[in-house]
């Protein structure tokens, strides 16, 4: 028994120190000209990416910056500046007006998805669903996820598709997938 005591505490430590290594194993991704490091979240790691400061101000202007700092765990496709300049002249300026507030939050809300999915596990469902998996998002809305080639896309629910650019892009509060168009719900 005395024994025990000793060993015990000893192997909470080595588990601790296990634990800590799996979660630092992460790597850190470069987005838009800045490191993404794991051990920080999805807000404070998107706010130094230059191809994401259109991204940023909507989610200021929507108010879900305290959301997305959050525990999560959220899967995040997020479009670049250059997938926001694809968009009709003038909808990224009428989004970030006040007035529109929750049509901005529906929009954004619509690229995230409920817990931690990476590129394998998305390639996973693919397969498993016979070339196509469909998963809810936060907004209520589906999301199609399919393979062309090595190519992840998601179809959104009016057929528009974007291409996974930059995948598992780890944060502390789940995953970001860059992508390089809007993505639109009905």
């Amino acid at each position: 028994m005395k024994n025990l005591k000793r060993i015990y505490p000893i192997a909470i430590v080595a588990f601790m120190l296990l634990l800590g290594t799996v979660s630092y194993a992460q790597k850190t991704v470069m987005v838009g000209g800045a490191p993404m490091y794991p051990t920080k979240d999805i807000v404070d790691n998107a706010v130094n990416s230059k191809d994401h400061t259109t991204l940023v101000a909507a989610v200021k202007a929507a108010g879900l910056v305290e959301t997305l700092k959050g525990d999560g765990p959220f899967t995040v496709f997020a479009p670049t500046n250059e997938a926001f300049d694809k968009l009709p002249k003038g909808t990224v300026e009428t989004l970030l007006k006040p007035e529109n507030k929750k049509m901005l939050q529906s929009v954004l809300t619509y690229h995230v998805v409920a817990g931690k999915w990476s590129a394998a596990d998305v390639v996973k469902a693919i397969k498993k669903g016979n070339g196509k998996y469909v998963a809810k998002t936060v907004q209520g809305g589906e999301l199609t996820f399919m393979l062309d080639g090595n190519d992840v896309w998601v179809m959104d629910e009016k057929g528009g598709r974007a291409k996974i650019t930059i995948a598992d892009v780890n944060q502390k509060n789940g995953v970001i997938h860059v992508i390089d168009t809007v993505l639109m719900h009905n």
